[in-house]
């Protein structure tokens, strides 16, 4: 009898490694079949980014192109958000898809017949707009997730939810929006959201590679604003002052030492940096005023809290040494918590990544000191968030432009290995479940 549950357990094992295995052909050939027209999608958008909030044109093309596969929709979330729910003709989970839309305040550079001429406002300056960060291909690539999956919809074991989200790279000051402001608005119900997986695609890993890490992937981060409060005085005079520029130059540098004295280095990394720094209006006036800006990373709760209280210490008592006084807002404007890979997900969709892209091309990936706000997702259900290659083969990392610049460049040909991973991650993870 014993060896009859064997046979019997190998034969149900087999059936379904054979069912998986025909539907990542299934899907490698449908998106094999519109990578031509994830492409044209990833230009169109280029040409014409928008910015966070601001999303109008991009949420229509979505919205038109989920309507016309039968996806039902549902504009308008969290400002230009836009959410597509394809209900399978089986049960299992609900699995949710992320792509962000906006583009940054940033003049193109790069020589393409689809660079953008686009200039915006943003907080009060005019400014070109360009997809410099790849969120333009994300738009393409998810939009090509749904027509293969939608092609597919009598044969999918769940429900899948298109997430199509604004202002992942923030918003003009006083506005609320992005991941935040999505989950307040209830986007991971209705139904409720069982998991989430979302891409980002990276122009300095080549093309064909997909980068993942279990846990923390990218860090926390918290702005913050550093006001000095001194004694205004004439630089002939500087004995009659308590000078705010001597203390902030001080302070810059002991905020160092958090980084190389309190942090172990070995377990985690973390950044603090100050960015920018205003105080006085001539050579021969020492102000009564500095403000500094700047940004802290980190990759755990507790290194968070240990950081905040450094910090606040450190000004504090760097400033009553030299007679002034202080004040520290942290954050100030804006925090993203980590961006934390299930670790159980992760370590169960790995194989599905290795049958997608091939087990050589899946890579084991440091941790990145950016942040992402696809961790207000994460912070509400198991999630999986990798990085797709978006470098020429054969390109050299150290010198493809970075993300964030004029010159952002990206190789069109890794898209469709976008298409085909985020599809079989959510076949293979609904098959799991059944």
């Amino acid at each position: 009898m014993k060896r009859f549950y064997i046979f019997l357990f190998s034969l149900i094992s087999l059936g379904a490694f054979a069912q998986k295995s025909e539907q990542r052909a299934v899907v490698s050939k449908k998106a094999d079949a519109i990578e031509q027209k994830v492409i044209a999608w990833r230009r169109d958008f280029h040409e014409h980014p928008e910015l966070g909030n601001n999303e109008v044109r991009t949420a229509g093309i979505i919205a038109k192109h989920l309507e016309s596969l039968g996806i039902k929709v549902t504009p308008g979330v969290a400002k230009t958000g836009v959410v597509g729910i394809l209900k399978g003709g089986k049960p299992g989970p609900v699995v949710a898809l992320r792509a962000d839309m906006d583009g940054l305040p940033v003049t193109e550079r790069v020589d393409v017949p689809f660079a953008s001429k686009i200039k915006a406002q943003y907080n009060g300056q005019t400014v070109g707009v360009m997809h410099a960060c790849g969120h333009d291909s994300h738009v393409a690539i998810l939009m090509g997730v749904a027509e293969v999956l939608s092609s597919m919809q009598k044969d999918i074991q769940g429900t899948v939810k298109f997430i199509f989200q604004p202002a992942e790279e923030g918003v003009s000051a006083g506005e609320e929006g992005g991941a935040a402001l999505m989950v307040k608005e209830g986007v991971l119900e209705n139904p409720k959201v069982d998991v989430i997986f979302g891409l980002h695609i990276n122009s300095q890993t080549e093309v064909g590679t997909v980068t993942y890490r279990p846990g923390g992937t990218m860090a926390a981060v918290n702005d913050m604003k550093i006001t000095i409060t001194g004694r205004q005085a004439h630089g002939a005079y500087p004995w009659s002052s308590i000078d705010p520029i001597v203390t902030s130059a001080q302070i810059i540098n002991n905020l160092q030492t958090i980084v190389s004295r309190n942090l172990n280095v070995t377990e985690n990394p973390g950044v603090v940096t100050i960015g920018a720094i205003n105080g006085g209006v001539r050579s021969n006036i020492i102000p009564e005023k500095v403000e500094m800006l700047g940004t802290v990373r980190n990759f755990s709760k507790e290194d968070e809290a240990m950081f905040i209280d450094r910090i606040k210490t450190i000004v504090a008592k760097t400033a009553e040494a030299n007679g002034a006084t202080a004040e520290v807002k942290i954050p100030y404007s804006n925090h993203y918590p980590v961006t934390f890979n299930n670790i159980a997900l992760t370590e169960k969709m790995l194989p599905s990544m290795q049958a997608t892209a091939g087990a050589d091309h899946v890579k084991l990936k440091p941790p990145v000191t950016g942040a992402e706000d696809f961790s207000f997702f994460q912070e509400k259900v198991p999630g999986l968030f990798v990085f797709l290659g978006g470098m020429p083969k054969g390109g050299d990392s150290l010198k493809a432009p970075s993300h964030h610049t004029p010159d952002f460049y990206l190789d069109e040909s890794g898209f469709v290995l976008g298409v085909k991973l985020l599809s079989i991650l959510t076949l293979d993870y609904m098959a799991m479940k059944k």
